[in-house]
């Protein structure tokens, strides 16, 4: 039996769902379109992108000793569609990925556990990657034949759709490589076309400026205004373009434990995960990829939801956030009251708060123009 199919044979019996084979090397174009993707300044403040360029466009200036990479997959396809949850709108809607443990716990032990197996069964030494290190993973799973980087930037999967976590083994051993997948999208652009943002300036591009999943994750500070309502009730990631590529009506639901969603976090009021403190969201989130952006940027996130609920009821919720510690709490939370408080309720708001306020953004989200009254019996969140 050859290396390769030894492999093969050791990572399925450890639950990976697909396995392939790349030379440690890139193509020409996925080197180019990283350069050209920075120098768009499409990463926006991810700046480890930037920083890492070199070894991220190259695996060997990563790993001078590497010759070959193992590309490991794990499947996380959902049971139902996640848009549905779009609709629920004083819940909360958490990306697929995020309903449960982080994947990089669970692919990170079980890419530990194969690539030790290697290192002693077939000798060669071996560096291993989680999503975390300067990979460009999936170039590297197209070469190896796991798919291929549809217009969402993302990878497709003939068996699997758009439902792929990926991790890397780097090898000095020489092994053969799989055959590179070709792109398969065709015309088909659902996933340029559901984007709520427009994030994908044109196909196989994203602007992650305008990314919901880079704004609600990655990004650090205060949200644009011209975001927010296109948010709707995310507030943790966007499935939208994942979840209507058509080749994931090949996919087969996870039978991954920790990929399936805890109860709580599958539609969550947005009325209960506002009035977290720190110490309530380390507990519920304990073990979560959610855990790492923080307390202050999630409740953010929340209150944006909460200002495009349309509930006049939650204006309630997002008045008690006004004396938030957090910046970005305060800010969002005037927000949220201009959209679902009466002209007046917003007034008393303001003049108990505004004056008070050191924060130049909090204080230009209460410079913005108050709600205009409506006649009687009109609910101001109907605007």
């Amino acid at each position: 039996m050859s290396y390769e199919s030894e492999i093969r044979d050791r990572a399925l019996s450890q639950g990976f769902d697909a396995v392939g084979f790349a030379p440690a090397d890139l193509a020409a174009s996925a080197k180019r379109g990283l350069a050209e993707y920075l120098a768009r300044g499409y990463h926006g403040d991810m700046g480890w992108l930037a920083d890492t360029a070199d070894r991220r466009a190259d695996p060997r200036v990563l790993w001078p000793g590497a010759r070959s990479v193992v590309v490991l997959a794990l499947n996380y396809a959902p049971a139902s569609d996640p848009l549905s949850l779009l609709s629920a709108r004083t819940r909360a809607s958490i990306s697929v990925y995020a309903r449960n443990r982080d994947y990089h716990d669970v692919l990170k032990s079980r890419t530990k556990a194969l690539a030790r197996w290697m290192h002693e069964s077939l000798g060669g030494d071996v560096k291993i990657f989680v999503d975390t290190a300067p990979v460009m993973e999936k170039p590297l799973a197209q070469a190896a034949g796991l798919g291929w980087q549809g217009k969402h930037t993302n990878l497709v999967s003939h068996p699997h759709g758009s439902w792929l976590f990926l991790a890397e083994i780097y090898t000095t051993l020489d092994l053969k490589s799989d055959v590179a997948e070709i792109d398969h999208c065709g015309t088909c652009r659902r996933c340029l076309d559901v984007c709520p943002t427009g994030a994908f300036p044109a196909p196989y591009q994203l602007d992650a400026r305008r990314c919901i999943s880079y704004l609600t994750i990655e990004h650090k500070g205060h949200i644009a205004a011209e975001f927010r309502a296109a948010m709707g009730n995310r507030i943790y990631g966007c499935d939208d373009c994942l979840a209507v590529c058509p080749w994931n009506k090949f996919a087969t639901p996870t039978g991954e434990a920790a990929f399936l969603p805890r109860a709580e976090l599958s539609a969550p009021r947005l009325a209960d995960l506002a009035e977290l403190d720190d110490a309530g969201f380390r507990r519920i989130f304990s073990g979560s990829p959610i855990k790492r952006i923080g307390r202050d940027r999630f409740v953010r996130n929340v209150l944006i939801a909460i200002g495009n609920s349309g509930e006049p009821t939650l204006a309630r919720v997002a008045q008690a956030r006004l004396t938030d510690a957090s910046p970005l709490v305060r800010a969002m939370a005037v927000w949220a009251l201009v959209r679902l408080a009466d002209a007046a309720s917003y007034a008393r708001a303001r003049e108990a708060h505004a004056p008070h306020e050191m924060d130049a953004q909090v204080l230009a989200e209460w410079s913005a123009i108050a709600p205009v009254p409506e006649p009687l019996g009109v609910s101001p969140a109907r605007r």
